[in-house]
């Protein structure tokens, strides 16, 4: 895509607040862009070869939905934090090793996509965001679910196809959480302990494909506890 295109798009943008320059081949973030702090929404970067995103990021204060999926992305400006708007933030794709801590004054974020990143541990910037709905960390390095997840406000977190070993007994305390996927990972069944089963409110376990077999998990201590939540959950929907 030129650089005319990308006049193009942004002209678009200052009237409709929302800019898509999805597979544009860009190799840094366009410069023109600041044009559209004031009133941009939704900004779609995906596909390109970003290797980072600049400080400024941080004063596009009405942005809403932010793509910045499959790009090159090492690191994260701090400055992501000022985006008090956004509830959308999709980064799956990249070379991310861990997420900025200002992450955690996203007040407002809801979904949040990580998969297919370098992230070898569980973020502890998520855990003060309460209106997160939705975490993808799938497909990742995360080795561990650790105590400090259990202030977590998600709803589902998905952390299928990491290396996964040891499951900490806090996340029974996650007070949203509905849906957790741990598929593929290296779990022994003595994860999944009486306290888990029993007290958390997860209503959906994803868990094939660890070093059980599904036989086991059926047969634990707490596993009707948690096969009631789970039919009392899809009577709701169905």
């Amino acid at each position: 895509m030129g650089n005319s295109n990308i006049t193009q798009h942004i002209e678009t943008a200052e009237k409709t607040g929302a800019c898509q320059l999805c597979k544009a081949g860009l190799k840094e973030f366009p410069k023109d862009l600041q044009k559209l702090t004031k009133n941009l929404r939704t900004l779609d970067l995906s596909d390109n070869k970003l290797p980072e995103l600049p400080p400024s990021i941080g004063s596009f204060s009405l942005l809403k939905n932010l793509v910045l999926s499959r790009n090159k992305l090492e690191i994260l400006p701090e400055e992501l934090g000022n985006l008090k708007k956004l509830e959308s933030l999709s980064l799956d794709g990249n070379s991310l090793t861990r997420l900025p801590e200002s992450l955690s004054q996203l007040s407002n974020l809801r979904t949040l996509n990580v998969s297919e990143n370098k992230i070898t541990s569980f973020p502890r910037s998520l855990n003060t965001l309460k209106n997160l709905d939705a975490v993808n960390l799938s497909r990742n390095k995360i080795t561990e679910i650790p105590e400090y997840v259990s202030t977590c406000q998600a709803i589902e977190l998905n952390l299928n196809q990491n290396q996964i070993s040891r499951l900490s007994e806090s996340i029974s305390q996650c007070p949203r959480l509905k849906v957790l996927r741990l598929e593929e990972n290296c779990l022994d069944i003595s994860a999944f302990t009486p306290k888990i089963l029993k007290e958390s409110k997860i209503a959906l376990f994803a868990v094939e494909g660890n070093v059980f077999d599904m036989k086991s998990f059926h047969n634990l201590e707490g596993y009707e506890e948690y096969m009631e939540r789970y039919t009392e959950t899809k009577k709701k929907f169905n």
